[in-house]
């Protein structure tokens, strides 16, 4: 990646003054942040995607605060537990979570969510951290070569194709609905309560495909136990070089999430600085950005008012989605 230290540098210099928001006076007699451990909650089980992106924060940071960072593993809810912890913590800088694309921007749009906390009022970007890439996936086995395949197959059957996703509402979910209505398809939505779930039935064939996060199936693909047709987003991946976009078959079409790291809202605006500068000062050492791309993800470095945009965008965009497909929660 060249110049790509250099652009990170960059953006720790104009992370500070960028993460200006309201604020809760400090508690008394609190000295400069930090004085002692914090932590960083994480709303889903170790070992996946999110657990990884908190695991390599608290690494990042650590020895910038001098102080230690562990991380939480509040699953549950779709994340929505620790998001209610971040929340009602105090506003001091020494809990933050793991926020994915999923919590900040779709379940906020869906109709009949039940959630125990606003993240539109209740938490505030701190910064961004990883772009995942996502890809189409189908079992080793399976007939279809390409997504031109697959699509096909689905126009000469509606409906008897099924796809699957990680529950109702998830990236995944919106994902396969976006390509039925882009493609102009019928196939059936099959929703798992993980994606290891959803990767064992791909594998064995009861399902047909899923458009899912490259870190989630990377393992499988480089084993041969799952066949890559395409790439959700027009850059490519170095792991999977020739590997085409979706794009290239339906125009236009586009998938990509991202994980960052949120507060309560009200956290001091040094404080919120503090850790941008620190996170994204982490994602400019080459040791964080190859561990990121070993597993299907990329640095996405952005402070606080570029990762507040960012997640304006996709609330937009996402709630498109849903409101076309007429999706709910229940």
């Amino acid at each position: 990646m060249p110049g790509f230290p250099a652009f990170i540098a960059l953006l720790v210099l104009l992370a500070g003054p960028a993460g200006a928001q309201e604020t809760r006076d400090r508690p008394s007699g609190a000295g400069a942040f930090p004085d002692r451990p914090a932590r960083i909650l994480v709303g889903f089980a170790a070992g996946g995607t999110g657990d990884l992106i908190g695991r390599l924060v608290a690494e990042m940071v650590s020895p910038r605060f001098g102080q230690t960072v562990v991380v939480e593993n509040r699953t549950g809810a779709n994340g929505m537990i620790a998001a209610e912890a971040t929340a009602h913590a105090a506003p001091d800088g020494y809990t933050v979570m793991m926020c994915p694309t999923g919590g900040m921007t779709i379940l906020p749009e869906l109709p009949g969510s039940r959630l125990p906390v606003d993240v539109r009022t209740e938490l505030a970007p701190i910064a961004n951290v990883a772009f995942s890439s996502y890809g189409l996936v189908v079992g080793a086995k399976s007939p279809y070569r390409s997504v031109q395949d697959l699509l096909a197959a689905a126009r000469a059957r509606p409906g008897a194709l099924s796809f699957a996703s990680v529950g109702n509402g998830s990236v995944q979910h919106l994902a396969g609905e976006r390509l039925k209505r882009a493609a102009g398809v019928d196939m059936l939505h099959v929703a798992y309560r993980g994606a290891s779930l959803a990767v064992v039935d791909l594998i064995a064939l009861r399902t047909d495909m899923m458009i899912t996060n490259l870190g989630d199936v990377v393992r499988q693909v480089q084993d041969g136990a799952l066949r890559l047709l395409a790439v959700g987003d027009d850059l490519g991946h170095p792991i999977f070089p020739d590997a085409p976009p979706i794009s290239a078959a339906v125009p236009g079409f586009q998938v990509t999430s991202w994980l960052g790291i949120c507060g309560p809202r009200g956290m001091p605006p040094e404080v919120t600085a503090r850790w941008a500068e620190a996170i994204l000062a982490g994602l400019a050492e080459e040791g964080a950005q190859k561990r990121l791309l070993d597993n299907g993800l990329r640095p996405l470095p952005e402070g606080p008012d570029a990762f507040a945009a960012r997640i304006a965008r996709d609330r937009a965009t996402w709630g498109e989605v849903i409101r076309a497909a007429g999706i709910r929660a229940d």
